[in-house]
């Protein structure tokens, strides 16, 4: 059925997303028993009894806050940042690593990589920009209330762990693991980044034979389920079942 854009911008407004950051923070990781090197990025486990995300592994991060959307500068003749929704996510992004992981970044360290928006139909809806960055020196020390337990994993590894039901991962968290697996060492992810452009993903929940997809812009049934399995553009993730399958072409 073809979706008529009025009624999704009218329902949309009802439940407006909360803006959000999260940061995959990366570092170069040391050969490992199949003696290759490559890329680690740092995973939260969140408590499992409460929160958003409750038992998935997950970025550093959370909701920008008031206070990030105004910048601080105690120079008076600095000229003042523009006050963009990504430029509070920025900050947000920098003050929810410290409090999550006293690990300490500043915005210039962060390369905004996406901007994610789940369905409609999600109990709560963040609007939420992913940064990439090097991760700075210094021990990884939690904060109790958002995360019990915390790990170095190679994306794939991630995947894998997940594909066989041993780590909970939510959708945002798949598909940017898949996209850095393609990358040897930090370097190349951030250049990949800087180079490119911010995708933006706004999800939409659709259906096939094997389950649950969620779909993006560029997916050729992303506006109309009667184009489902035509030949065409993909950009969709089938999660009905473990392992998860991305399709985009």
């Amino acid at each position: 059925m073809t979706r008529d854009a009025g009624e999704t911008d009218a329902a949309a407004s009802v439940t407006a997303p909360v803006a959000a950051a999260t940061v995959v923070l990366m570092r170069d990781g040391t050969a490992g028993s199949d003696g290759t090197a490559g890329i680690e990025v740092l995973l939260l486990e969140r408590p499992r009894d409460r929160g958003s995300f409750a038992g998935a592994w997950v970025f550093p991060g959370g909701r920008v806050d008031p206070e990030d959307r105004v910048a601080s500068n105690t120079d008076p003749e600095a000229v003042p940042e523009a006050d963009s929704e990504e430029a509070a996510a920025s900050r947000a992004a920098v003050r929810e690593v410290r409090e999550e992981t006293a690990l300490e970044l500043t915005p210039d360290a962060l390369v905004p990589t996406a901007r994610w928006t789940p369905p409609e139909s999600a109990p709560r809806r963040f609007h939420t920009w992913f940064f990439q960055a090097r991760a700075p020196k210094g021990d990884v020390v939690l904060s109790p209330n958002e995360a019990v337990d915390f790990a170095w994993l190679r994306p794939q590894v991630a995947l894998d762990s997940h594909g066989s039901g041993l780590l909970a991962l939510v959708p945002p968290t798949w598909v940017t693991l898949h996209e850095l697996s393609k990358h040897a060492t930090v370097h190349d992810a951030l250049e990949a980044a800087r180079h490119g452009t911010v995708q933006n993903y706004v999800t939409r929940m659709g259906a096939n034979t094997r389950g649950d997809v969620l779909l993006w812009q560029d997916d050729i049934a992303y506006a109309d389920d009667a184009l489902f399995e035509a030949d065409g553009a993909r950009n969709r993730l089938e999660i009905g079942d473990l392992p998860w399958v991305y399709n985009r072409s």
